[in-house]
């Protein structure tokens, strides 16, 4: 199964969801557009629509409210956009990309640890 890339928006709720676990609309609208001037309800259904669509949140409805919860994992989606970026970039390599984040110095101690155990377990 293909994953899409999200809008920022689209990506903005699924944050939340995946941070909150099940959510109501009402929910979203005070977490996401506290601030706003005027009712954003039908931008958030519209937002919940798409991303149903698309397969990534299930809606229950049996409680008289609809509660939405995510369908995909985060790791999931930000796997698949990973191997959709290497494949764009890279030829579907991730070594080059891998190697950048060392050589820059954008992973911590902890997280090349991590790495390190991954590939001792996978040799």
């Amino acid at each position: 199964m293909t994953i899409p890339a999200l809008p920022n928006a689209e990506l903005a709720v699924m944050d939340l969801l995946w941070t909150k676990g099940r959510t109501t609309a009402r929910q979203i609208i005070d977490r996401l557009y506290a601030d706003a001037h005027k009712p954003q309800h039908g931008t958030v259904q519209r937002l919940l629509q798409r991303l149903a669509a698309k397969g990534f949140l299930d809606r229950d409805r049996s409680l008289g409210i609809s509660v939405y919860s995510p369908a995909i994992s985060r790791d999931a989606y930000a796997s698949a956009q990973l191997e959709s970026l290497a494949n764009r970039l890279t030829q579907g390599s991730l070594v080059p990309m891998i190697t950048r984040l060392v050589a820059d110095n954008k992973l911590s101690q902890a997280e090349i640890g991590k790495l390190h155990r991954i590939l001792e377990e996978e040799i």
